[in-house]
Parts: C-alpha cells; structure tokens; sequence
C-alpha cells in the first residue's frame, strides 16, 4: 500500500477517447485520482457529477481530476457524454492500476462474497508524491473535501 510521501508507481492506461494517459503527464500539477466501481451507478454516477461540477475550481488550484474503473473505453465514451464529464477516465480492464494502488478487495453484494473496487481517491502532489488518500470513501461531500486539501494557487 502506498503511503504519504512515496512516489506513486509510473503507469499509462487508455482513456475514453481510445488515447493513452501516463501519469507523468501530470507531472508539475495537483493529481486527483478517484477509484470508483462501475459506470453509470447512482453512486459513482453522482460522484463524477461532483468532480466536473467543482472542475473549474480544481482547475484554478493547477490540479488534474482523473477517473478510473475496470469498465472498457467504450464504457467511459458513453458515460463521458451522458454526464458531460470535462476530464479522462482510465479504462483498466487488466486491474494494473487497481492493483498499484491496492483499491480491489473482496466486497459483499446480495450474500456473496466478490472481488470489487473500493471507492478511493489519492492526491499527488506535483513532484508525484502520494499527498493524500481516503479510502472506503462516502460520495457526498467527497469532492469538496479533496477540493479543500489542495492549496489555492
């Protein structure tokens, strides 16, 4: 598991438009990375909602707001337009970047035992230092809280 102040792990993944996002982009700026289960459920659904209706103010904060789940590429296009979302979503459907930042564990839905996302965002900070983490994270205020961690510019 990562900690505060450890370089976080160099990876690339595909994003909604078929491109290919490296994490080194991001390099000089705030990173926001959220972990979130699937497409197009109310939760991670409101979620998104969240993180694009405060993106101009992560904008002015010089920080990046980057989604991730294991749905595919075509997944992410659909729930881009449907929900007008301004930033790129991570298609890992090979659990790479899941697994880098130890966000699958076993969940329990209707009775059995599965393994699944945990919802979780990381902050790094723009050297490419694990900042912040919250794990097992509630949607509403979610946001905002991150928000509120980043210093104004």
């Amino acid at each position: 598991m990562l900690k505060i102040g450890e370089k976080i792990p160099t990876l690339s993944g595909t994003v909604t438009d078929g491109s290919t996002f490296k994490l080194a982009a991001a390099k000089g700026q705030w990173l926001v990375l959220y972990f979130y289960p699937k497409d197009s459920t109310p939760g991670c659904t409101r979620e998104a909602q969240d993180f694009r209706d405060l993106h101009a103010e992560f904008a002015r904060r010089n920080a990046m707001v980057v989604g991730v789940s294991r749905d595919s590429p075509k997944s992410h296009a659909n729930f881009t337009a449907k929900q007008n979302l301004p930033f790129p979503l991570i298609a890992d459907t090979d659990e790479t970047w899941c697994t880098a930042f130890d966000v699958i564990h076993e969940k329990m839905l209707y009775g059995k035992v599965h393994l699944g996302v945990v919802r979780s965002t990381f902050l790094v900070d723009p050297h490419g230092k694990l900042a912040a983490q919250w794990r097992g994270v509630k949607v509403p205020g979610h946001a905002q809280a991150v928000l509120d961690t980043i210093p104004a510019a």
